[in-house]
């Protein structure tokens, strides 16, 4: 899961994505409201975290153009401006959140989870294609009888895959679930985490679709 950070405050900037890797998310992080601007032109990303006190473009001018653009992508603010009026107007505006500062890090976690699910057409905590369910809190996987702990790339990976069952993601879709602007993309790593997801949770887990990808099965 590839998740944008619209920050300013160095401070927290570097603890927010701090806090996202340790929770398996890919971060790309941008710091003012034009660079933010133009990286939501490109649409690589399943979520965005906003800050409104930007400098070169306000967050709520950001967040005017991208839900203007007709995007759906789940946006939570995260701000200092905490008045009630500024938490209608970010709503107002297309935010599906608003939290203000300071904010406890494992909160923004699970409105970010939260978010994700509704926008993926999931009420349940749970990810489950009937076959195997995943814990986006715990990063637990089951199948049948069989529990493990995801490293978290491999969470990252089964949870791509999970959110769209029945759908072929390629290596390079996977890949930008994994993998933000600045970590390295090793060789044949995402056949490493499958051999790994399969090796924990079983062979039939995850299908290889020979010359197009990988999916989960569909719900039956």
């Amino acid at each position: 899961m590839r998740i944008l950070l619209i920050e300013d405050d160095r401070m927290i900037g570097e603890a927010v994505s701090v806090a996202l890797h340790d929770a398996a998310y890919a971060v790309d992080w941008v710091q003012d409201g034009v660079a933010a601007g133009s990286t939501l032109e490109h649409g690589e990303h399943q979520a965005v975290l906003l800050d409104l006190g930007l400098p070169k473009r306000d967050g709520l001018e950001v967040l005017r153009k991208l839900r203007a653009s007709g995007s759906r992508l789940p946006v939570i603010v995260i701000t200092a401006r905490d008045a009630v009026e500024d938490r209608i107007k970010g709503l107002d505006f297309g935010a599906d959140d608003y939290l203000a500062k300071p904010f406890d890090v494992n909160e923004l976690l699970a409105r970010l989870r939260a978010i994700i699910r509704r926008r993926s057409g999931q009420a349940a905590p749970l990810l489950a294609n009937g076959q195997v369910s995943l814990d986006p809190a715990t990063r637990e996987a089951r199948c049948g009888d069989v529990v493990e702990f995801l490293s978290a790339r491999e969470f990252a990976l089964l949870h791509a895959l999970l959110l769209r069952p029945g759908a072929i993601l390629t290596r390079a879709e996977l890949e930008e679930h994994i993998y933000g602007w600045n970590e390295e993309v090793e060789s044949n790593a995402v056949d490493f985490l499958i051999h790994g997801v399969r090796r924990k949770l079983g062979a039939d887990t995850i299908k290889n679709v020979r010359g197009a990808g990988w999916m989960v099965e569909k719900p039956q």
